[in-house]
């Protein structure tokens, strides 16, 4: 480029010096310089002229001719705009291969704009989702599906879990909506057809229902035998007073094992909205505590309660006071004597959450994913010494999700672990006298209870 510039430079030198020439011969230099000047003005102004009129033209077109830096300037637009043309031609035809593969998912593609009207969907939206093209296009996405819990589900804009709702096409059929958000807060939704699979989930359901419904009948009459048998133990021979307690031990776990599974079948097939309580939640801690104490008995865990917030939980007091109970009693089963359990109820910018704090052994950060799983144990052994059913902190999860909250788990070894259930701010009542009220003064009963320096740094 310098090259070239520089020889345009060159030339008007020579030019001007010819001018100068000219002009000093003719007697009149400022004039031969004028008209040269002009003469190269008015080449300009034909040379900006074809441009003109080339980028209104086709661009395959060749540029029109012309020399010096002009010529230069063409070849290098002519260049640019073929290599932008080709590189816009790759663009849509990687577009329209997208589009096709799309349009051949058995899965239903929508894109839905920052407005959350319809951009594009492909063949498998119009069969499960009922859209057509190009009727619905540009239509809002609620005005369409207008299931409230999908008008919910999209309003609220948090997209962690999965929808699953009936398709508006076929109440046979079984749909998961995900939406993902990209760009400036656009939407790409994708629908798979889950019929399958939750009939298969439907049937596991129904399945371990009706087999802890079945086998309650028999457990009740061994456990009433059994009991029998214990109060006239001693006309018994030692050693079947040995097995007969033994039996009862085990008889008594499998009983909660069955009274645990006939809750998460509960917790998963029924609706919580006809369950909708104001609850309490100082009033419900308090008394979990109380229960824990017992519990606890000669192993004498300092249980300190932190509340720090007014507000009441919306829902099922029963599953709520379950779900408490199930992290503060296993805080109690597996966290050494004397331990410290801190029950903390506080206020945050997005609700309010309730955590469950130990100074116990902790637990190995690789076993944290999988905790509430049914039947999952760290320590199977030190689980069964405890009476524990491995499904204590899947009813935990499950009655969470219930209330629209969710839980985290933070623990490291020989540190302790925290419980942690957040809850909605949707999910959350403050009475109208303690909507001003300070948050220290929510906490009296936790000074009380801190009666030295060790519990106050424990607290901590």
């Amino acid at each position: 480029m310098t090259h070239i510039w520089r020889n345009e430079l060159t030339r008007i030198l020579y030019i001007l010096l010819f001018a100068g020439v000219v002009g000093w011969i003719s007697g009149s230099i400022a004039w031969a310089i004028c008209t040269v000047l002009a003469l190269y003005l008015w080449f300009a102004l034909r040379f900006l002229m074809r441009l003109d009129q080339w980028l209104e033209g086709s661009p395959d077109q060749s540029p029109p001719e012309s020399w010096g830096i002009w010529g230069y300037l063409f070849d290098k637009l002519y260049h640019n705009q073929k290599r932008h043309h080709q590189n816009q031609q790759r663009l849509i035809d990687i577009i329209s291969k997208v589009q096709r593969s799309s349009g051949a998912l058995r899965d239903a593609v929508v894109m839905i704009d920052q407005n959350g009207n319809l951009e594009w969907w492909n063949n498998a939206a119009e069969t499960l989702l009922g859209l057509r093209s190009p009727a619905d296009k540009g239509q809002g996405i609620t005005n369409l599906l207008r299931d409230p819990r999908f008008i919910a589900y999209y309003d609220r804009q948090d997209y962690h879990d999965p929808l699953t709702l009936a398709s508006p096409m076929d109440d046979n059929l079984i749909l998961e909506y995900q939406i993902t958000i990209f760009g400036r807060n656009e939407r790409l939704m994708l629908v798979r057809n889950v019929t399958r699979l939750h009939r298969l989930e439907q049937m596991r359901k129904d399945f371990v229902a009706n087999v802890s419904h079945e086998l309650r009948t028999p457990l009740t009459v061994i456990n009433g035998y059994l009991e029998t048998f214990a109060d006239f133990s001693d006309q018994l021979p030692p050693r079947w007073g040995r097995a007969t307690q033994q039996m009862q031990q085990q008889s008594r776990r499998m009983q909660n094992i069955i009274n645990d599974l006939l809750l998460l079948s509960r917790l998963e097939t029924t609706d919580i909205e006809g369950q909708q309580q104001h609850i309490e939640m100082d009033r419900l801690i308090d008394s979990i505590r109380q229960d824990a104490l017992l519990l606890s008995g000669e192993k004498a865990h300092n249980i300190l309660i932190d509340n720090q917030c007014d507000a009441q939980v919306i829902g099922s007091e029963n599953e709520i006071r379950s779900a408490v109970s199930n992290l503060v009693f296993n805080a109690v089963k597996y966290t050494p004597p004397e331990s410290s359990i801190i029950i903390r109820w506080q206020e945050t910018s997005q609700g309010a959450t309730l955590t469950v704090e130990d100074n116990g052994p902790g637990i190995n950060p690789r076993h944290l994913p999988r905790l509430t799983e049914r039947f999952y144990r760290v320590d199977k052994g030190r689980s069964a010494e405890t009476g524990g059913t491995g499904l204590g902190l899947a009813i935990v999860k499950h009655v969470l999700i219930r209330h629209n909250a969710r839980m985290e788990i933070k623990s490291e070894l020989e540190k302790g672990s925290r419980f942690i259930c957040l809850f909605p701010l949707h999910r959350l009542h403050w009475d109208q006298e303690h909507q001003h009220k300070e948050t220290a003064a929510a906490t009296p009963a936790l000074s009380d209870l801190m009666t030295s320096q060790d519990s106050r740094e424990s607290l901590r």
